[in-house]
């Protein structure tokens, strides 16, 4: 793996486009070829395998990326960046400036027809801190060929990401990450490998996709009462889910027919359990996750 940018080639390149990180996009650079090798490493990409990257940047991951997948899809939102990362590969990895298509578009926004063909096996990326749980779901809901993933994102974050019923940082999240796919943490990232450096750590989080546990409820249903459950953490399920069910009498006959304790709170429950909840309540109102 070689072409990677170290710090002197990121100031430099910065510099060269005339582009600082903002705040306002989440961008934090990695400038350690190191960490570069070791997320590849980690994402345990096939020769076969299409990547798709959100938040390239100035292209520290792509390039990395770029000899371990058949393919990289990488959506920038920045122009200024979008428009430079093609050069930069192309002067860093010519032999392999092919396998890169570059789309200037926002993460949250992006569909499979967008993407094209090849369509996009594995998501690696480095996510804006800001954005990284809805990126990660609305991805896994709109492109059904993502089998894998591996993103870093806030240590906190990561947490959440990976967390199990019972846990303090068990939440909204973890279980809808658990609707998708199985997922575990794979490691910590220092700030000292950003440009600029971030005052928090990061943490890297691997996922497989699975089948949903339950095929004959919504996936939206499903969220719906995740939320509800959550809005109210430490409200018992018969009163967080009042709302959701039309009444706590209500609340308490769905959970009792879903073999779910009324008493319980959401973060003791398994996704399983808030899916045989929706299920128990076919009337119930959907609500946009």
């Amino acid at each position: 793996m070689t072409g990677l940018l170290g710090p002197a080639e990121i100031r430099e390149l910065a510099a060269r486009l005339d582009v600082a990180p903002t705040k306002k996009l989440g961008q934090n650079f990695v400038h350690d070829p190191n960490t570069v090798r070791r997320i590849v490493a980690a994402a345990d990409l096939t020769p076969t395998d299409v990547a798709l990257e959100v938040g390239p940047g100035l292209g520290s991951l792509t390039l990395g990326l770029i000899t371990a997948a058949a393919h990289v899809h990488v959506v920038e939102i920045d122009p200024t960046l979008a428009a430079a990362l093609p050069a930069t590969v192309a002067e860093r990895s010519p032999d392999l400036a092919g396998r890169l298509t570059v789309h200037h578009a926002d993460a949250l926004r992006t569909t499979g027809a967008a993407l094209g063909e090849p369509a996009p096996t594995a998501l690696v990326a480095n996510l804006p801190y800001n954005v990284a749980v809805p990126v990660v779901l609305h991805l896994l809901a709109e492109l059904p060929s993502l089998r894998t993933g591996l993103v870093m994102v806030q240590k906190e974050v990561a947490d959440r990401l990976v967390a199990g019923p019972g846990s303090k940082t068990y939440g909204i999240p973890s279980v809808k990450l658990a609707w998708y796919a199985h997922a575990r943490g794979a490691g910590k990232v220092p700030p000292n490998v950003f440009w600029p450096v971030p005052n928090v750590d990061s943490g890297l989080v691997a996922f497989t996709r699975r089948e949903p546990p339950r095929a004959d409820v919504p996936r939206e249903r499903v969220f719906a009462v995740v939320d509800a459950a959550f809005a109210q953490r430490r409200k018992t399920l018969r009163a967080a889910l009042a709302g959701w069910a039309g009444g706590a009498a209500h609340a308490e006959r769905v959970l009792v027919a879903a073999g779910v304790d009324p008493g319980a709170r959401g973060e003791s429950l398994t996704v399983e359990q808030f899916a045989a909840i929706a299920a128990s309540a076919p009337a119930a109102p959907d609500r946009a996750e």
